[in-house]
C-alpha cells in the first residue's frame, strides 16, 4: 500500500506547502487538491499553467501523485480534469457520488451520470474513483454494490472511505470487504460519533476518533490491497501550518504502525 495524504489538510496554503510538509510527515505520495473553495491548488481553468508545477514538486519532494480529488460531476469541469490528470502522470480521480439518500430516482441518476464519466475516463485512460457519501444517493454498501453492478467499465472504481460507512451505521471493518473486489483507492480518517460531520480536523487525525482502522487496515492486507491511501482531512484551511503538520504526521505514524502490526511493512 502507498500511504499519501491530501493536499487539501493544507487548503489555505500554497501547493509547495502541502507538498513540503506531506513530504516531511513520511509518507511516500500526495492526492491533489482541485476541490473549490478548500483550495487554491489545482484550479482546473489554469491547470495548463499549474500542472508543469505540479509535476516539478512532485520530484523535489519525492511525492509520487497518486490521486487527484475532483467532486464535481459536471461533464465539462470533469473533461478538465482528466486533460490534467494525464499530463501531470495523475492516475485516479475522485468524485462525489452526487444526489440524495433514499429520494425517489436519485440513485439511478447517479449512477447514469458516473457512467458517463467512467466512458469518459476510458478516452482518457485515467480511473474515475467514487465513494458512498453520508446525505448522498450512495452513502452505504448497499447503494454502493448496486453502483459496481450498474458500471462494468474497467476505468471506474470504488473510492472507500471508512469515515463515511461509519458514519452509516456500518462497521468498516466488516463492510470493506464486500466492495473490495473494485476498490482501486481508498481515503482514510478518523471520526469521533456518527454525526453528519467528519469533526475537528484534529479528531480525523488516524487513532484519534471510534473506528477501528489498524482492523481496518489487516483487513486490506489480508485481502491483498496494494493500491493508495490518502488521508483526507476537511476543514482546517484557517488552521496553522504547524496544526496540519501535526494532523499529517500523527496520521501517518498510526497508518505507518497499522500496516506494520498485520505485516504489511
Amino acid at each position: 500500500m502507498k500511504l499519501g495524504a491530501n493536499s487539501v489538510l493544507f487548503g489555505g496554503y500554497d501547493m509547495e506547502t502541502a507538498f513540503k510538509y506531506i513530504a516531511m510527515a513520511g509518507y511516500d505520495g500526495i492526492e491533489i487538491s482541485a476541490i473549490p473553495r478548500m483550495s487554491e491548488h489545482l484550479v482546473l481553468e489554469r491547470w495548463q499553467e499549474i500542472v508543469p508545477d505540479i509535476k516539478r514538486l512532485s520530484g523535489e519532494y519525492g511525492l509520487e501523485l497518486l490521486a487527484m480529488e475532483q467532486p464535481s460531476q459536471d461533464p465539462e469541469r470533469m473533461e478538465l480534469a482528466m486533460q490534467a490528470a494525464v499530463e501531470a502522470g495523475i492516475p485516479i480521480i475522485n468524485c462525489g457520488p452526487g444526489g440524495k439518500t433514499d429520494e425517489e430516482g436519485s440513485l439511478q441518476q447517479s449512477i447514469d451520470s458516473l457512467g458517463n464519466l467512467a466512458t469518459m475516463a476510458e478516452k482518457y485512460g485515467v480511473i474515475l474513483c467514487v465513494k458512498a457519501h453520508v446525505g448522498a444517493a450512495i452513502y452505504n454498501t448497499p447503494t454502493t454494490l448496486q453502483l459496481m453492478e450498474a458500471i462494468s467499465s474497467p476505468n471506474f472504481g470504488i473510492d472507500m472511505d471508512p469515515s463515511h460507512i461509519h458514519r452509516a451505521n456500518e462497521n468498516p471493518v466488516e463492510a470493506v470487504a464486500a466492495v473490495l473486489s473494485r476498490v482501486k483507492h481508498l481515503h482514510i480518517r478518523d471520526c469521533l460519533g456518527r454525526q453528519h460531520g467528519p469533526g475537528k480536523p484534529e479528531d480525523q487525525a488516524n487513532g484519534r476518533g471510534d473506528i477501528d482502522l489498524v482492523g481496518f487496515f489487516r483487513v486490506l492486507h489480508e485481502h491483498g490491497y496494494e493500491g493508495p491511501v490518502d488521508l483526507e482531512v476537511i476543514g482546517a484551511k484557517e488552521y496553522t501550518i504547524a496544526q496540519c503538520a501535526v494532523i499529517a504526521a500523527e496520521a501517518r505514524g498510526h497508518m505507518q504502525a497499522s500496516l506494520q502490526a498485520c505485516g504489511a511493512r
